[in-house]
């Protein structure tokens, strides 16, 4: 066949071509450059991201004829650096031990560790998939690795060094490689496109560097399938369908839609993505990455995409935490589901099944507005009832205005509400109520960063009280007391009686006097 392959095509011949690897490729240049070269080197790292090509390039360094001691560039011209590339030099052995891990096939590499280099300045071993070798084979290399003769040098290549024996890693020198990240890789195969003459977008490069995870092998791989797919050229909508991935604003658009508690539009967001025959699995990888963006930019504030930043802004950190626990859990269980497509759709319902606002939505289609006033009504005019037989004997509540902020605490108390939206107006201090008109006080939240949803619920408990629609005005400023800090003083109040109860019980402080024993002060509730 007169094709090559890109990967091969394009494999580094020197170290300024690698790409990602810049700590590695500084250890070795100065270590070439000073002359002091370690006798036994083991470079780690996933699939595809430079083992087996440093090795060679350290060979074509160390033997190079182009200078009289190892250089850090081999000229790749001169015999010994051509018949390395070949695979051909007597003085450069690279076995697969994957397939050669037996004890005999290594006395048969070792018994050419003595012989003198033919015509380079090394003898160079490359062990490719070490970790493969038998624990005999590691015991036949070990003395060899410790005191080889000054003209050898071993390297081992490893996808998984945890494997390889203590004895074996501390006679080396260990070079971890790291995995490539999309922008390197995405640089790479632009330049490599650019060098073969192919028309490209950039988002269809994209699409293949984060589909590579990390691999430059991988990439130049599916490089190549991509332009055979697109018959010489690559554009977005092809690459998706050939990776089965999905445009981004399409799951954005579905992740709103959860979080807006939105099942209907939810699920045609998901027949779109149907018709695009996509993999559901790297669906719901995507769906996790995005959860990941977002949970990050809530702590950090790190993201400039503003799709991410306006989820952030919708959901709050615990619910944020929910759903991409579910994601990552229906994720662990997906290859054991008989149908991908179903587990996709279960994961989808599972978050909507636990977002209060979709709960909000069954409760407004299942119950008519009027059922709604008539079950308020009941409950205040029990609470009224509850309230006049009370030890305190307060006030009944006048459900017409609110006079002043404690008024308002007690009615905030009284409505029944989803905890996101007890959350945000239960942290808001109360103004005046007038003409139909809540001004509250809020130290954080401005209309425009509260969900719609939530007022719309919130103004519903409103109507209910009311029997008349209520306008709600958020100001932003310092904030006073609110529902939240009052309870929570009410709280402490109670507890602090409890103690109080507890030092004054001489039956209680006897028997932790006589059992030398202490009162978890957590433990400590209120009286009810």
């Amino acid at each position: 066949m007169s094709y090559e392959v890109l990967a091969r095509k394009y494999r580094p011949s020197n170290f300024e071509e690698v790409v990602g690897q810049e700590h590695i490729i500084k250890a070795l240049v100065n270590s070439l450059d000073q002359n002091k070269l370690h006798q036994a080197f083991i470079f780690s790292g996933t699939r595809g991201v430079g083992k087996t090509t440093l090795g060679r390039i350290l060979a074509k360094c160390l033997n190079c004829l182009s200078s009289e001691t190892p250089i850090s560039s081999p000229c790749n011209e001169c015999s010994n650096c051509k018949e390395i590339r070949a695979g051909r030099s007597l003085d450069f052995f690279e076995q697969d031990a994957a397939s050669q891990r037996g004890i005999d096939a290594m006395k048969e590499l070792l018994q050419t560790v003595p012989q003198s280099p033919s015509n380079g300045r090394y003898k160079i071993y490359l062990l490719d998939e070490a970790h493969q070798l038998t624990t005999e084979s590691f015991n036949a290399l070990l003395k060899n690795l410790e005191e080889p003769p000054k003209h050898v040098v071993f390297i081992l290549a490893t996808t998984n060094p945890e494997k390889l024996p203590k004895t074996v890693q501390s006679r080396c020198l260990q070079l971890n490689l790291k995995t490539v990240n999309e922008e390197f890789l995405s640089g790479h195969l632009m330049k490599i496109l650019k060098l073969e003459g192919i028309d490209f977008d950039d988002d269809s490069v994209k699409l293949i560097s984060k589909s590579a995870k990390g691999s430059v092998r991988d990439a130049l791989t599916l490089l190549d399938q991509s332009i055979a797919y697109g018959n010489g050229s690559l554009k977005s909508d092809d690459i998706q369908k050939l990776l089965g991935t999905i445009d981004d604003s399409l799951l954005f658009e579905l992740i709103e839609s959860i979080t807006d508690g939105n099942s209907g539009h939810a699920f045609n967001i998901l027949s779109e993505i149907e018709e695009l025959a996509p993999e559901y699995d790297s669906i719901l990888k995507d769906i996790i990455a995005i959860f990941h963006k977002v949970s990050m930019h809530q702590a950090l504030e790190n993201s400039s995409d503003n799709r991410v930043i306006n989820i952030a802004k919708k959901i709050d950190k615990e619910f944020c935490q929910l759903l991409y626990e579910i994601a990552i859990n229906s994720y662990s269980k997906f290859s054991v589901h008989p149908n991908p497509k179903e587990a996709l759709e279960l994961c989808l319902l599972r978050m909507l099944t636990f977002n209060p606002l979709q709960k909000l939505s069954e409760t407004n289609n299942n119950q008519s507005s009027e059922k709604i006033e008539k079950k308020n009504l009941k409950k205040n005019k029990k609470k009224s009832h509850k309230t006049q037989n009370h030890k305190e004997s307060e006030p009944p509540l006048n459900l017409n205005k609110f006079k002043n902020n404690r008024e308002w605490i007690k009615y905030f108390n009284s409505l029944e509400l989803s905890q996101f939206v007890k959350n945000i107006f239960g942290a808001m201090s109360f103004i005046s109520f007038e003409e139909d008109e809540l001004s509250l006080m809020s130290h954080k939240h401005t209309p425009k960063d509260i969900n719609e949803s939530w007022i719309s619920e919130f103004k519903e408990a409103l109507k209910s009280s009311f029997s008349k629609e209520i306008t709600v005005k958020i100001k932003e400023g310092e904030v006073e007391e609110t529902p939240f800090s009052y309870n929570t003083k009410k709280d402490e109040e109670a507890i602090g009686n409890s103690k109080l109860e507890i030092e004054n019980d001489k039956d209680i402080q006897s028997f932790l006097k006589k059992f030398n024993a202490k009162i978890k002060a957590d433990t400590v509730k209120p009286i009810k």
